[in-house]
């Protein structure tokens, strides 16, 4: 093992001193099997400590040894007909190739455009499964130190919904804010904001019932939390909030239907060009 370890050391100090070796040393061997100094040194990234590529050599080499041992038993131990792949090796490469060649087509021919009304239609004729999960939340948030903080102009922007609105208090919140978030033209889970807020929420429907508007301080920060709209676990979640689920199930169906017309499309031609025959037993 010492002398494994000198010469691997030898081969990385090569290696991390850009010089070209003479010749291409064996660092490991299994029956007739050998591992070269060349194909360790490609797996080994040249910025990297000499002794992290030292660990990272010997894991490889580990790994090398390990599989060509179970290959190795593997050939002792099955018969020849277990051994021959020449079946599944077929069937992988003809897997394969079906792969590309519909993966191809759909990235050509595949209409991957959903639209709005497509998203709306599918919706509203699958409406339990939107059920929500949790709590969502369109809110503001911001956390200002106290000694710069005006509760009264913050309150104002905040109630400011216009553009123009929302960019004064986003400059605000950058001049002055220690955090801040806004939430509101985006559904969010709840536990996004709350988090933010200090204290304890114990019952969350209870509070986003009872508050629109929520202000705290404590010795450093005041905090504005604004509940601008909100939607209860089990209620039935906004079209925008599941609309990039509802676009992805649109093109996984689209996608499965595409793929079933594909091979249709392939038999049917089969047929017309006389590509192939079935026999049957009279």
């Amino acid at each position: 093992m010492k002398y494994f370890l000198v010469i691997l050391t030898g081969v990385l100090f090569i290696k991390c001193n850009n010089s070209e070796a003479t010749d291409d040393k064996i660092v490991a061997q299994v029956g007739e099997k050998k591992l070269f100094q060349s194909e360790i040194s490609r797996i080994i990234p040249s910025e990297i400590e000499q002794q992290d590529s030292i660990l990272m050599a010997n894991d490889y080499i580990r790994k090398w040894v390990k599989q060509e041992l179970l290959i190795n038993k593997a050939n002792e131990n099955l018969t020849p007909e277990q051994k021959n792949l020449t079946r599944e090796i077929e069937e992988y490469r003809n897997s394969l190739i079906i792969y590309k060649y519909k993966n191809e087509l759909m990235n050509q021919q595949m209409d991957t455009l959903v639209t709005q009304r497509q998203i709306e239609q599918y919706y509203n004729a699958n409406t339990d499964n939107f059920k929500l999960n949790r709590n969502i939340v369109k809110a503001v948030f911001i956390k200002i130190p106290k000694e710069v903080a005006n509760p009264k102009l913050i309150k104002e922007l905040v109630d400011d919904n216009s553009d123009l609105g929302m960019n004064a208090l986003r400059e605000y919140s950058i001049q002055y804010a220690k955090g801040f978030d806004f939430f509101n033209n985006n559904w969010v889970d709840f536990e996004i904001v709350k988090k933010n807020i200090p204290g304890d929420i114990t019952d969350e429907s209870q509070f986003l019932a009872r508050n629109n508007q929520i202000e705290l301080n404590d010795s450093i920060y005041y905090y504005l939390v604004n509940i601008q709209d909100y939607k209860l676990k089990n209620e039935l979640a906004p079209v925008e909030y599941v609309e990039n689920n509802i676009k992805n199930l649109i093109l996984n169906k689209r996608k499965i239907e595409f793929l079933k017309q594909i091979e249709e499309n392939v038999y049917k031609e089969g047929i017309r060009q006389n590509k192939f025959k079935i026999y049957t037993e009279k």
